[in-house]
């Protein structure tokens, strides 16, 4: 079986790591040096590898980039293997290799199995690969959302199924309760808007347009208009054709090619050219005499009344209205009339869909009360264990009186009709539902719980989110853990609970950590020594792995500051005994 562990990281030009590489294993290693060695770079590389916000001063003075590679060992069908393949990666032989590039004038590039990727990839990778708990994630565990969070992610299916129900209906009935508003609040303009269609529609009524009638009126209207001219030229363009009975002496066209044709066909035996043009002036005479029938049927049917001028007219002034309001020409103001149609539809609509909204917006409050119950119980159910559990590893962890509990409470909605009703009361309601979740801490006996912000000191936080990680690794683990001085504040009795739990939970996952504490460090599988050269820098040769007599000097130097002293060898080497002996 293939196991998630990130194995080694290449760390080049990042803040006084000059060039170094972090070799680490499955199980618990420590990593210890003297104080602005670099130690705290090994977070900073990771959360860079893990997608996070890449800072330009962070590269090296003198260096045109920081670069950051890491190689993490997985099986193929872990998500975070699946991720990358769907990201375009290429696993190698089972390991996957991640980079980061970040310039000194502030650009950034990732690749993930050799291809490069959008840095949001990284960021999509991270909850699948590790945990990052350093200072700041300690201030983060003080906020009521991310305790949410954490006992959502411990209660599992049981919060997990409601949740998904929940969301749902919550986007849908935000959906409905945002159509709802704005057709309500729009109330007014919508009915100025369908009076309007109402008015426009009523006047393309009235007047009664038919498709191409403009065009066809138009023309009309320009042969009324010079009826006496087109009648005129019609008359004198017939008697040109075929003669005027008025004036026997005058020539005609059909006359004259009547009489080139007989001429053409006198001869057109002798000769086949003029034959066809014999056969051609026919044409023209069959023409002729058509052309002269329509100029006569024009003349006879061209009506001159006036009265139908002032008909014409009439309609396209009434036509004209229509196109000076609704569109260009009358097939735009027929287009304008359907659409206003559909329209006047939708609004004449509403308040059947208004209706509609509303009664979905009820049912899906009345979902939301039971899905939100659902999830109140379960979270009740899950804070129980998961504070009791919390609590037995506090008492492994030096703090044997501690309590910790949850507060799950609901808010009362001030306006009744906004809220959903949970427990017979109208509450306020959210996106995870209605309970506001609030880590306690009780650290001795007779002490109220308080907030652990207010409750629990740097030492005693530090301890609570180890605890917490703890129980967590046994219910849904992730592969590697890092810690950034998580046992700042914690020392004796306490720092060597601390080094046991976290040797305890190396036990199911990788676990790195960042320390200062001797007794941290002696419970550690590996311990790596970082240490800068003369010049200020840490190289390749500056990460070193602490074996035998070299492991004992420096837990003596982290004791009591002398790598020789007899004293400190002697309870450096006791140290590693008690870890040896069993976590």
């Amino acid at each position: 079986m293939v196991i998630t562990v990130l194995e080694e990281m290449w760390i080049r030009s990042l803040g006084v790591i000059d060039d170094a590489v972090i070799e680490l294993s499955p199980g618990f290693t420590a990593v210890t040096g003297e104080t602005g060695a670099g130690k705290t770079m090994v977070v900073t590389s990771l959360g860079l590898l893990l997608g996070g916000r890449a800072d330009p001063a962070l590269v090296r003075i003198g260096a045109k980039a920081a670069v950051v590679e890491g190689r993490v060992t997985m099986a193929a069908d872990t998500p975070a293997a699946l991720r990358a393949v769907e990201a375009g990666a290429e696993l190698d032989d089972g390991a996957l290799l991640i980079s980061r590039t970040v310039s000194a004038e502030g650009r950034s590039r990732a690749h993930l199995g050799g291809r490069a990727v959008p840095m949001g990839v990284l960021a999509e990778l991270a909850d699948d690969l590790v945990a990052v708990h350093g200072q700041t994630d300690q201030q983060g565990l003080l906020r009521p959302a991310r305790q949410r969070k954490a006992l959502d992610r411990y209660a599992g299916d049981a919060v997990a199924v409601p949740l998904g129900a929940y969301a749902t209906a919550y986007r849908r009935l935000r959906a409905v309760v945002t159509e709802l508003d704005a057709l309500t609040t729009r109330a007014r303009e919508r009915a100025q808007e369908a009076d309007l269609l109402r008015f426009g529609l009523g006047e393309v009524a009235a007047v009664a347009p038919v498709a191409e009638e403009d065009t066809e009126l138009s023309a009309e209207a320009e042969r009324l208009g010079h009826a006496e001219a087109l009648s005129a030229a019609a008359s004198v363009a017939h008697a040109a054709l075929v003669g005027n009975p008025e004036d026997p002496e005058a020539v005609d066209a059909t006359t004259l090619v009547g009489g080139a044709g007989r001429a053409l066909e006198a001869v057109r035996a002798h000769d086949p050219v003029l034959a066809g043009l014999a056969d051609r002036m026919g044409e023209i005479s069959i023409l002729l005499a058509d052309v002269a029938g329509e100029l006569a049927g024009y003349a006879d049917n061209l009506d001159a009344d006036p009265r139908r001028l002032a008909v014409v007219e009439e309609r396209r002034a009434a036509l004209t209205g229509l196109t000076r309001k609704y569109g260009a020409d009358i097939a735009a103001v027929l287009e304008w009339a359907e659409d206003a149609a559909t329209r006047l539809t939708e609004l004449e609509g509403d308040d059947e869909r208004i209706g509609e909204l509303t009664a979905e917006r009820d049912a899906l409050r009345a979902e939301l009360s039971g899905l939100a119950q659902a999830l109140t119980d379960a979270r009740v159910s899950a804070a129980a264990r998961f504070a009791a559990a919390v609590t037995a590893e506090l008492a492994s962890l030096a703090m044997p009186h501690a309590r910790v509990s949850f507060d799950i409470r609901q808010t009362e909605s001030a306006d009744e009709a906004a809220g959903v009703e949970v427990g017979g009361r109208s509450v306020v309601y959210g996106p995870h539902g209605v309970d506001e979740v609030e880590l306690l801490l009780a650290p001795h006996p007779g002490a109220q719980p308080r907030p652990i912000a207010k409750g629990a000191s740097g030492g005693e936080l530090s301890r609570v989110m180890l605890a917490v990680e703890v129980v967590f690794a046994g219910s849904d683990p992730v592969p590697t853990y890092l810690f950034d001085e998580v046992d700042a504040g914690v020392g004796g009795k306490a720092a060597v609970e601390v080094g046991r739990r976290l040797a305890k939970l190396a036990r199911s996952a990788q676990v790195v950590v960042v320390t200062h504490l001797p007794q941290v460090a002696a419970f550690a599988d590996r311990q790596l020594l970082v240490e800068k050269t003369v010049d200020g820098s840490v190289t390749r040769s500056g990460v070193t792995v602490l074996e035998g007599e070299d492991r004992v000097r420096e837990l003596s130097r982290m004791l009591a500051g002398q790598e020789d002293s007899s004293t400190a060898r002697a309870h450096a080497e006791e140290l590693l005994a008690t870890a040896r002996g069993g976590v």
